[in-house]
C-alpha cells in the first residue's frame, strides 16, 4: 500500500470516513482537502448496481455540465464539404479527413474529443483499435457521431462530459475544479446524477446507486449520502 504524504494525512483528519455527507458537504470537504499546488479537478465516482456483462445493462452517455468543466476541450471533427465548413465555423480545433487518420496512426493525440459525421465512420473505423482503448472512439450514444456537428462542437466546448460504466459498474467523471464555488460543483454533480438516474437499465434490480464518493486529484475520497437522490 502506498504511503500517504504529510499533507494528505493532515487534511484527512477533516473527513469522517465512517460518515456519508450531503452533496454540498462532500463537495465543500473535497475543496478543503485538496493537497496539490494547482487547481485540481474534482471528480465523482458512482458505483452502480448493474451487471456490465449483460448488453442491456450498459450505462453510457454524455451530459453538458451547467457550470462547465473548467477546461476548454480540443475538438477534432471528421467531416467533409459543408459539414467541415460548419465545424470550422462552430470553433472546432481540427477539421479534416484522411490526413488526421494518418497523423493519429503516427502517434498524434493533441485533442480531447472526436466528432464524426456518419459518412466518415468508415474511415474513422480504420483507427478504431487505436482510439477504442483510449476512450476516444466517436459514438452515437454520446452524440459524437452526428450530422449536427455545430451542436456537437458547441456542447463539448460548453462543458460536455462523457460517462461509461467500467466492468465493475463504476463511473468516474469530473465535475469541475477546486476553484469553482461549492454551489457550482454541486449543480454539476446533480446534472450527472440525474443523467445516470434516467439511464438506469430497466433490467437493473435492487439498489442502483450502490455508493458514491467525491475526491480531488490526490485527495481523500468523501462518501456521499445517496438517500437524498430523487
Amino acid at each position: 500500500m502506498a504511503k500517504k504524504g504529510k499533507k494528505y494525512l493532515e487534511v484527512a483528519k477533516l473527513v469522517d470516513f465512517s460518515k456519508s455527507y450531503s452533496v454540498l458537504e462532500a463537495v465543500n470537504l473535497a475543496q478543503k482537502t485538496s493537497v496539490v499546488n494547482f487547481d485540481a479537478t474534482v471528480e465523482v465516482a458512482f458505483r452502480l448496481g448493474i451487471d456490465t456483462r449483460k448488453n442491456d445493462q450498459q450505462v453510457r452517455g454524455a451530459v453538458v455540465l451547467p457550470k462547465g468543466t473548467g477546461k476548454t476541450a480540443k475538438v477534432l471533427v471528421f467531416a467533409k464539404g459543408d459539414k467541415a465548413a460548419e465545424a470550422e465555423k462552430a470553433g472546432a480545433d481540427f477539421v479534416g479527413q484522411g490526413e488526421y487518420i494518418t497523423k493519429i496512426q503516427q502517434g498524434w493525440f493533441d485533442f480531447d474529443v472526436i466528432v464524426a459525421t456518419p459518412d466518415m465512420m468508415g474511415e474513422v473505423g480504420k483507427i478504431g483499435r487505436i482510439l477504442g482503448p483510449k476512450g476516444l472512439m466517436p459514438n452515437p450514444k454520446t452524440g459524437t457521431v452526428t450530422m449536427d456537428v455545430v451542436k456537437a462542437v458547441n456542447e463539448i466546448k460548453a462543458g460536455k462530459v462523457e460517462y461509461r460504466a467500467e466492468k465493475s459498474g463504476i463511473i468516474h467523471t469530473p465535475i469541475g475544479k477546486v476553484s469553482f464555488s461549492t454551489e457550482d460543483l454541486a449543480e454539476n454533480f446533480k446534472a450527472i446524477q440525474e443523467a445516470l438516474s434516467k439511464a438506469k437499465p430497466a433490467s437493473s434490480k435492487g439498489t442502483y446507486f450502490k455508493s458514491v464518493s467525491i475526491t480531488t486529484t490526490m485527495g481523500p475520497g468523501i462518501k456521499v449520502d445517496t438517500s437524498e437522490f430523487k
